[in-house]
């Protein structure tokens, strides 16, 4: 057994509600229980409010996730007066705080609507009930839509397929009113204010180089980059509507990534451009207070990429964040370090290839620590439901939080699943990460608006690691079985 350590502090009453082991599928109506749902309301859970001053810090909740046993409540470690040194310590720290979290979410998608089809109303609903219910599952407060067909689509369409239509006269969700905007309020019953954002994957054919969804690019002058920046006021106004919240645009997904499905290349000069000279003075002109997003980049060099908008104050000037995924997540680290001011998002986690297995979520992980470690304010997953293919419309099979058999009519939470709800379902909107010392580095630290402290563990060895978490001159050692995840939420201090 390898030593370990974890150290913490603060006043609250001890409580916590009792959380039951998973085994991942159910028949029929999946309940929230046995998605690993807890039973009491977060305050009590996640260390709201705080005892007297004085009182000694509590471990007020120990919750572990392992492939065979998911979402186990474990009997809370004592804290104690600390004793010699580990080489295994967890320091919690409050003094130091890293970057604010914005919150977590997931992408909306036809497929996952149409999977849920086969379900009863109560299953279906069991299954947003553990996404975005705060109390007692992921408590998701973000979403992403695409604009328009993303390639788990079930066809390919954009918001107005009228060739010429430059004023947006015949713009039109009303083909989101079949799958988009019912997956979009049915969420809403759980977090009723969930804030959405928006990407096209691809703009109108008519607007394009190519007059294809796949592939080509926007094609580059006044008349068609004008007519694009009021495709996406239209997009923001019609959805507000609806009474759904959409708070951002990201100006294209994937912009550098020509696909065989919903796709268009821009290049950083002409995304640069494009903001500075017709989104961005758009929305200005017609008070449109939607954010402006440089995303979602999957470009690896700063230097050839976010830099060359950033380094323009007139463009930066409209920018409101930078989101990154897939090959972006190599160009994070450079833009917190010359912008530490500037709001990053990781957009869309990578979407694997549908075997949904453990060491899915063991990958998963480390780009949550990836991300957040350099800078993410925020954090999405890709796929929330999808059937037992996975497959998209193009034939790849990827991989979901959640999956349904249409054949049976059963779902199963997978991994994935429970890894997203050990850091989401604790740590709320206005959190703060804390800068993890180490030396047991596999870890990330948060400290909530309410002062209590989420401590999330994994342990990706064949071997169980004695962690000691450090707080001061406290401390609380908790053993962590071989290949799992843990959180632990202490009181406030």
């Amino acid at each position: 057994m390898l030593v370990g350590a974890l150290t913490l502090g603060c006043r609250h009453e001890e409580g916590g509600p009792s959380a039951l082991v998973a085994d991942g599928s159910t028949g029929g109506r999946s309940s929230e229980l046995e998605a690993g749902g807890g039973t009491g309301n977060r305050s009590t859970h996640a260390g709201g409010g705080g005892g007297a001053e004085g009182d000694e810090v509590r471990v007020v909740e120990w919750v572990v996730s392992t492939d065979p046993s998911r979402w186990e409540e474990r009997p809370r470690p004592a804290v104690e007066a600390l004793v010699g040194i580990s080489d295994q310590t967890v320091e919690v720290d409050e003094t130091a705080r890293a970057q604010e979290i914005d919150g977590f979410g997931a992408c909306f998608n036809e497929l996952g609507w149409e999977a849920m089809s086969v379900l009863d109303p109560a299953t279906r609903d069991d299954i947003l009930r553990n996404l975005f219910d705060e109390a007692t599952g992921c408590g998701f407060t973000l979403a992403r839509m695409p604009i328009g067909a993303s390639d788990y689509a079930v066809g390919w369409y954009s918001l107005d397929d009228n060739p010429g239509d430059y004023a947006m006269a015949q713009f039109s969700i009303e083909r989101d009113r079949e799958r988009l905007i019912p997956f979009i309020e049915a969420a809403m019953q759980y977090s009723p204010h969930l804030r959405v954002w928006g990407s096209p994957w691809s703009p109108p054919t008519w607007m394009k180089t190519n007059s294809d969804y796949a592939g080509g690019r926007l094609t580059q002058d006044a008349q068609t980059l004008s007519a694009h920046a009021r495709y996406l006021e239209q997009y923001v106004r019609a959805y507000r509507a609806e009474g759904i919240d959409v708070y951002a645009v990201h100006v294209q997904n994937e912009p550098y990534a020509s696909q065989v499905f919903p796709s268009c290349l821009w290049s950083p000069a002409e995304l640069r451009d494009y903001i500075r000279d017709y989104l961005g003075p758009h929305f200005a002109a017609t008070q449109l207070d939607a954010e402006i997003w440089l995303g979602t980049l999957n470009i690896g060099d700063y230097e050839t990429g976010a830099k060359v908008v950033l380094d323009d104050p007139a463009a930066a000037a409209y920018v409101a964040g930078v989101a990154y995924q897939w090959a972006g997540k190599d160009s994070i680290g450079d833009t917190h370090r010359d912008h530490p001011e500037m709001r990053l998002m990781q957009s869309e986690t990578e979407c694997g290839d549908g075997s949904n297995d453990w060491a899915y979520a063991e990958y998963t992980w480390s780009l949550f620590r990836h991300y957040l470690e350099n800078g993410a304010n925020s954090y999405f997953q890709w796929n929330m439901v999808l059937d037992e293919t996975g497959l998209s419309s193009w034939n790849w099979a990827q991989s979901a939080m959640i999956t349904v058999d249409r054949q049976t009519a059963t779902v199963t939470y997978n991994p994935q699943f429970h890894l997203v709800k050990h850091i989401s379902h604790y740590v709320r909107p206005g959190a703060y990460r804390l800068v993890n010392p180490g030396p047991y580095a596999d870890a990330l630290i948060f400290e909530n608006l309410d002062g209590s402290k989420v401590v999330v563990l994994a342990n990706r060895t064949d071997s169980e690691q004695l962690v000691r978490m450090q707080l001061g001159s406290r401390m609380a050692e908790v053993s962590l079985d071989p290949r799992s995840f843990s959180t632990l939420v202490t009181s406030d201090f």
